[in-house]
């Protein structure tokens, strides 16, 4: 069996090739749906996948080693001129480990952007979103704080919000440590990261405490209840699936949870006022798509200021996979130009 480093360097080297002959491995020509064109890359990709056993064939355990094994084949390279520490957060949670990346030159008014990773609360650790905090650290010129939450089914809602939330807090009262105005913070995350950043800014407002700067929402799971038209276009998507949203449900609710709680699906919420201003971005070929893009437009008609993002042809979780999906590196940072933007005080 191939090692990493191999299985890493073969990866790489099939995706450099001219996207015809990318297109011919993949069975022939580019694939069309809802309108949207796939990378030719994504398409390799998948097509790659087809062979294997999907991640909701494993337990829990095996499913983290698995994803965490193909992330290190498709991330790409750490910003340079960023310093990352090691550091525990101890938070009204527990203690939480985490990682602060700051960049060489960084806006002394810039909040710290608390960052939580993509796994259907089930998947991911602490270097799942590596490659893209450092990135965004870099760009948006802002300290990133990446959290290590708690994971279900070890853990099952709401360990991994309330620990995010719980680092969130510990940032707001710590952030002249990173080199920021004090109580300043932002919160973002991507797919179930985003539902996180999502219900924090809900559940802050809910306790009348301030909210964050801005919310950060990349391709977000903010609807756990409902079936929406992306989520059957897109079932069969890679890498994800209808077959693995259930899985990851399926493992992170307990038997009394009610999907519908906004806890859960935010966008139930009753109303949406009062909230944090919002990048909400989402991929064309996901499943999570028009969810993304509702959440962004309830968000508006409240009247929160919101930038809205559709990269459609990327895939769901294209944050990690900038170092085989050109188009996926210009959109990530593309998406840290926007975070700039709000730390400048354009997006409202």
């Amino acid at each position: 069996m191939p090692d990493a480093a191999f299985q890493k360097a073969a990866t790489r080297a099939l995706l450099s090739l001219p996207r015809p002959a990318l297109r011919l491995l993949s069975g022939g020509g580019p694939v069309y749906q809802g309108g949207r064109t796939l990378d030719p890359r994504l398409q390799f990709l998948a097509f790659q996948a087809r062979g294997q056993p999907p991640l909701s064939a494993f337990a829990p355990p095996e499913a983290r080693i698995a994803s965490a094994q193909a992330l290190k084949a498709f991330e790409g390279r750490l910003k340079p001129g960023v310093a990352i520490e090691s550091l525990t957060a101890e938070t009204e949670s527990g203690p939480l480990e985490a990682r602060a990346y700051r960049p060489a030159i960084q806006d002394p008014a810039a909040p710290v952007v608390v960052f939580a990773h993509m796994g259907g609360g089930v998947i991911g650790d602490l270097d799942t979103s590596h490659v893209f905090c450092s990135l965004l650290a870099a760009v948006a010129r802002a300290p990133v704080l990446n959290v290590d939450y708690r994971l279900a089914p070890e853990d099952r809602f709401p360990a991994g919000l309330d620990d995010v939330l719980g680092a969130y807090r510990w940032a707001r009262d710590h952030a002249g440590r990173f080199g920021s105005p004090a109580g300043e913070v932002a919160i973002g995350g991507d797919s179930m990261g985003g539902n996180f950043a999502a219900v924090i800014c809900q559940e802050l407002r809910r306790h009348g405490e301030p909210q964050p700067a801005f919310q950060l929402l990349l391709y977000p799971a903010v609807d756990v209840a409902s079936e929406t038209q992306s989520m059957s276009l897109y079932a069969d998507a890679f890498p994800l699936s209808r077959a693995m949203m259930e899985w990851f449900m399926g493992h992170y609710l307990g038997p009394g949870d009610n999907p519908a709680d906004p806890r859960l699906s935010p966008i139930k919420a009753e109303s949406l006022a009062g909230l944090a201003p919002a990048i909400v971005v989402t991929a064309g070929f996901d499943p999570l798509v028009d969810q993304g893009e509702a959440y962004a437009k309830r968000l508006r008609e409240a009247g929160t200021p919101v930038i809205y993002r559709c990269y459609d042809n990327l895939a769901h979780g294209f944050c990690a996979f900038t170092g085989v999906v050109p188009a996926a590196d210009v959109a990530c940072r593309e998406v840290a130009g926007l975070v700039r933007e709000a730390i400048e005080g354009r997006l409202v």
